[in-house]
């Protein structure tokens, strides 16, 4: 069974009372809430997802709700909870399901220690993996899209997570986050891709989600052979470059982006350090996703 299997009001009914479990890569998530657009957003962005059995297990039990307060009926918000624990201060209710997918990466991010957890994208083709570690208004999502939309599976928009023995990429397929720029950028890319409501005035700006392709959620139990990691970086009017990085510049922003890197103390290290050595390293400084698909093209068969 999918999440397709229900229509939006039954969806909508299974949340606001006993929830819905939702199999994302190797996690199950339980998620609750009365508020319409979490169902309006999980029916069109998790279609394809499998719904574990309402006894199975779950790795994290989450809820979106309004606050218990006047502010609910003067100015409606919503707020996140991860088991009874609030780490975000309410929001618009108008920004319910991009409170979901954030708070989601904070469970993801902050309470899961089995596998080395980085901050990056990362994509597939051909059992190797990409990795594409990068700060906000890098064009990493915005590339990690493109790609996905052209013949790439799709691992994770944000995290990639390392087993720490075998050096393998666990997918965590989930909608990728597009902001701003990027929205329009995608939909002309590809209109056929499917994106849910955009969230206006957030603190990040306005924020829309790409639906990930059905391949993608349906591998979602296939791990990846690390081959690449890529810093990517968007400048206007670039053409389209990659440049060899030494490796021990890339194991210090690998090491800066991973959330987990001192909690796992030596196994961190090591684990990082296996990576680096079994990857290309590159930057890339691109402004033409044509360009971009080509150049990944070329590294991909190489």
């Amino acid at each position: 069974m999918n999440v397709s299997s229900f229509s939006t009001p039954e969806l909508a009914h299974k949340l606001r009372h006993t929830g819905i479990k939702i199999r994302i890569g190797v996690f199950t998530i339980h998620i609750q809430s009365p508020l319409p657009a979490i169902a309006q957003g999980l029916h069109l962005l998790y279609a394809d997802y499998p719904v574990e059995a309402d006894q199975a297990f779950a790795d994290f039990h989450v809820s979106v709700r309004h606050p218990s307060n006047l502010r609910r009926w003067l100015a409606p918000q919503a707020i996140f909870r991860f088991d009874n624990y609030v780490p975000f201060k309410p929001l618009p209710a108008d920004q319910a399901y991009p409170l979901l997918e954030w708070g989601m990466n904070w469970c993801f991010s902050t309470q899961y220690h089995r596998h080395l957890v980085i901050h990056a994208a990362v994509i597939e083709k051909n059992g190797r993996a990409l990795i594409l570690p990068a700060p906000p208004g890098s064009g990493k999502s915005t590339l990690c899209a493109a790609l996905a939309l052209r013949g790439w599976r799709l691992l994770s928009d944000e995290l990639t997570l390392v087993t720490p023995d075998e050096i393998n990429i666990v997918p965590m397929c989930r909608p990728v986050s597009l902001k701003n720029e990027s929205i329009p950028i995608i939909q002309n890319f590809e209109p056929s891709a499917t994106l849910g409501p955009l969230a206006l005035d957030t603190s990040k700006g306005t924020v829309g989600h790409m639906r990930a392709p059905t391949d993608s959620i349906r591998r979602g139990h296939e791990e990846a052979l690390p081959a690449w990691i890529v810093f990517p970086k968007y400048e206007a009017d670039a053409t389209a470059q990659l440049v060899k990085r030494h490796k021990a510049s890339a194991f210090m922003q690998i090491a800066e982006n991973t959330f987990n890197y001192s909690m796992l103390g030596l196994g961190g290290f090591n684990t990082i350090s296996e990576l680096v050595d079994r990857c290309d390293c590159y930057d890339f400084t691109y402004s033409s996703l044509d360009q971009a698909i080509a150049t990944f093209q070329t590294l991909s068969e190489a």
